[in-house]
């Protein structure tokens, strides 16, 4: 990512960071309480994977290492490209706390989903392809229910999914569609996650995912490409505890996606760009359940701990990235959506060329409801909603208590429908409102809004919220348009939304990896050692 350039145009913005409507971590999600520095194993071993510097490991796998680890061992992996199978579903499975798994050579140390024998790395040739057996998908490198693990400085690609799943580069899995929280703290850093193969029937789904974990997590300096669900993915978390900082998501259907995901939950100094969806934080009635997604301090009424922020939030405007299920639907062009959220907090970000919406907050219509949780089950909107949405909604998610204050907008909206711009409110009148203040046009100087003028000019962002009708029925009708296609017959021949014409993957690119890999660790003949 460009985090030099990124930074100097954050930071020469940023005149009031620092200064008020701060909702702090709590201590449990500093980086530092989950960093892999500093081990607390005082008799860790060192398990050597491979041949570094002439001088070869004991294991010629991954997996073989951490079948033989204990728990509080690190695991050094020397450059190489390697083709796990710790499992039908997984290369590198992981059943033990806190293992730390560390790569010598970021773009050297390759954990790859082909077939072994392929020719070259992350081969891209169908006949390559590893989808597990009856084609029913396959995970890179897996942890499941276990608490402590870091996994750094390494890349993981083609880790596709089918029949039964998969398609996950890594995962750390505390009880995947269980609906309740199996994992504690994790920890990635310097990791590469992407895909150099696409198909209809199998795609790489997610890059670096958590899910049903309760913290503190932290997952920094990675990089996440071409998946057809997202590139960062946390969700099924109340109170995630989690940080995402100086990531860069390119060229998936979204750059994150966080399904039911609140508490205390940071995505900040990052870059998402061209994908269809910058930032995506949803409530879905589904098995990523305790619905809805709240940003609301625990414990702490009025106080918001979701906060993304510190971000770079620019060109979300392509079709063509891999799509599928729920994710290949998001309205392509907007830079950030929340949609059936609330209490999240939007701030000091600098949003731009995002054809639709640059911020987009919006109630969320549920059809699939196998829980209501926080919702309004069977609920009738009031007409011409009912005409627009339908008459019966199973379970509907009203969007409201977000703030979005102390942006920066350029370039928003050139899609050039009605209701395209910078920010946008599709909410039906509710007794709490979504906040829209002291947010900043770079280039006309005016924001542009819909409904328009929903910007808060006196910044007490209190009472109830009272769209104006024909404003907020365009807004609903366009976003339909711009997730469904003209199918959904909301779209008129007037309105103008890109739509895919093929499926285009962006080649895997060399990122910085850690300056010093053996820091930290205890001394062995790899790092220190004779």
């Amino acid at each position: 990512m460009a985090g030099r350039s990124i930074g100097f145009i954050l930071a020469s913005l940023c005149l009031s960071c620092g200064q008020g409507d701060r909702a702090p971590l709590e201590s449990g999600a500093r980086p530092g309480s989950i960093s892999a520095q500093g081990s607390e194993d005082a008799h860790a071993r060192v398990l050597q994977v491979g041949t570094w510097h002439g001088r070869k490991g004991a294991f010629a796998t991954i997996q073989s290492a951490v079948n033989a680890a204990a728990s509080g061992d690190w695991i050094l992996i020397a450059p190489g490209t390697y083709h796990e199978t710790g499992s039908d579903s997984a290369g590198v499975s992981i059943v033990k706390p806190r293992l730390h798994l560390r790569g010598l050579d970021r773009n050297g140390v390759v954990v790859d989903g082909t077939r072994a024998g392929s020719s070259g790395t992350c081969s891209p040739d169908p006949a390559a392809q590893l989808v597990g057996p009856g084609g029913a998908g396959r995970n890179g490198i897996v942890v499941s229910k276990v608490d402590g693990v870091t996994i750094e400085n390494l890349t993981v690609c083609n880790f596709l999914n089918g029949t039964g799943g998969g398609g996950n580069q890594v995962w750390w899995n505390g009880g995947d569609g269980s609906g309740q929280i199996g994992m504690g703290s994790y920890r990635g850093a310097y990791l590469t996650a992407s895909t150099t193969f696409y198909s209809d029937a199998h795609s790489a789904s997610y890059g670096i995912f958590a899910s049903n974990a309760r913290g503190p997590g932290l997952i920094e300096r990675s990089y996440a490409s071409n998946m057809s669900d997202s590139s960062y993915y946390v969700g099924a978390c109340p109170d995630c505890n989690s940080v995402l900082r100086e990531v860069h998501a390119q060229n998936s259907a979204q750059g994150f996606s966080g399904s039911n995901a609140g508490g205390h939950l940071v995505l900040e100094r990052s870059e998402w760009d061209h994908n269809r969806v910058g930032i995506a934080s949803t409530t879905l009635a589904n098995d990523d359940r305790p619905s809805p997604q709240d940003g609301a301090c625990p414990n702490e009424p009025g106080r918001s701990c979701t906060l993304f922020q510190h971000n770079y939030i620019h060109d979300n405007n392509s079709p063509n990235t891999p799509g599928a299920g729920l994710a290949g639907t998001v309205p392509i062009g907007t830079g950030l959506i929340i949609s059936g959220g609330r209490n999240d907090t939007v701030r000091e970000n600098l949003i731009t060329h995002n054809g639709a919406w640059g911020v987009l907050l919006n109630d969320y219509p549920d059809s699939s409801m196998p829980a209501c949780d926080g919702g309004v089950a069977f609920f009738t909107p009031p007409p011409p909603y009912d005409q627009i949405l339908a008459p019966v909604i199973p379970c509907y998610f009203h969007s409201f208590g977000n703030k979005v204050f102390r942006n920066w907008f350029s370039g928003n909206g050139f899609f050039g429908n009605e209701t395209n711009g910078d920010l946008a409110n599709a909410a039906l009148d509710y007794p709490v409102r979504n906040c829209f203040r002291d947010n900043n046009e770079l280039g006309t100087g005016k924001l542009t809004s819909a409904p328009r003028h929903i910007e808060d000019v006196l910044g007490s962002c209190s009472g109830p919220w009272v769209g104006d009708l024909a404003q907020e029925s365009s807004l609903f009708l366009q976003l339909l348009c711009d997730t469904f296609g003209p199918g959904s017959g909301a779209c008129t021949t007037s309105n103008q939304y890109p739509t895919q014409t093929t499926v285009t993957l962006l080649p895997i690119p060399r990122e910085r990896g850690m300056e010093e890999p053996c820091e930290g660790v205890p001394e062995n003949s790899w790092c220190g050692g004779d």
